[in-house]
């Protein structure tokens, strides 16, 4: 387990009309880590102090996550994409370069979409572009399989009572036994992540993050639209071994950006990316974020 450290700056900061907590540590340009599901900011603890060698990094517990505040509403993307953006601009900068991994990396890809200007560069880590993800989930037998969960987490109340049961083996199962490098999770990561899903409403809330794909009817408006384009200079980075969300996601992801964009794929590597291959990571996020062009 990585031992905190003591230049991590912990804070709270009023963001879109809730309160969101983050770590914070380094100076100069702003670098926006974005957890997944079901983590907190204690996800990025490899990047934190390689990247605050050049900027100043800032890593927020998401809406409902951790330390932040758990509304009963606003688990809708574009809701979640103005809780970064107004991020952005209550740290007092108008632009940042944006990585997010699962769940923090569809709200970047949505980020890029709606709020370019926010934005300096995108990095998405193990995460499908949301419009894309909808279209492969519904037409695809092997993603609709990877991703069964997210039916079963539709039902309300069932999938918290059992999660909460059996908080010690979810976490196993969901980090450590879906890893491909499995001495990436400690039993003291572990226990870091089940006190943060244990605090009250933190469980539900991360749930309500799936739930929304299906209240709202955006993505039923947005069949047969084609996405709004990234105009960011953009890197993906995928493990191969992603039991949870097949590389075939990244397949055409380069013809939706319309800027510079690379897409790496990551052996022997599984969902938890930035865990699993840390090293790796660090280096290729230095490499794009610190590059004056790209490819």
């Amino acid at each position: 387990m990585t031992v905190p450290d003591p230049e991590w700056q912990h804070h709270f900061i009023e963001a879109n009309h809730i309160r969101l907590h983050y770590v914070a540590q380094g100076e100069g340009d702003l670098v926006l880590l974005l957890h997944g599901f079901p983590e907190f900011w204690y996800s990025w603890r490899y990047q934190i102090p390689a990247l605050a060698r050049h900027f100043k990094v800032v890593v927020p517990d998401l809406r409902g996550y951790n330390d932040s505040e758990k509304p009963a509403s606003g688990y809708d993307l574009d809701t979640l994409s103005k809780d970064i953006r107004s991020l952005i601009e209550n740290l007092g900068y108008d632009r940042a370069h944006v990585v997010g991994h699962d769940w923090g990396g569809v709200i970047a890809w949505n980020l890029a979409q709606k709020f370019p200007q926010s934005l300096d560069r995108l990095v998405v880590l193990s995460a499908p572009h949301p419009q894309k993800f909808v279209r492969e989930v519904l037409s695809n037998l092997d993603q609709l399989r990877r991703s069964w969960y997210i039916f079963a987490f539709q039902v309300p109340g069932l999938p918290e009572w059992l999660i909460q049961q059996n908080l010690q083996n979810f976490v196993k199962n969901t980090f450590q036994e879906q890893a491909v490098r499995k001495g990436a999770f400690t039993e003291e990561t572990a226990q870091l992540y089940r006190a943060a899903l244990n605090k009250p409403g933190a469980l539900s809330a991360a749930l309500n993050y799936y739930r929304q794909l299906f209240t709202s009817l955006h993505w039923v408006r947005d069949w047969w639209r084609s996405p709004d384009p990234i105009s960011v200079p953009t890197l993906v980075l995928w493990g191969e071994e992603d039991s949870f969300l097949s590389h075939r996601l990244t397949e055409g992801l380069d013809q939706l950006v319309y800027a510079p964009c690379q897409i790496k794929l990551l052996p022997h590597c599984g969902h938890w990316i930035q865990q699993e291959a840390p090293e790796t990571v660090n280096r290729e996020l230095l490499t794009f974020l610190r590059g004056s062009a790209i490819a």
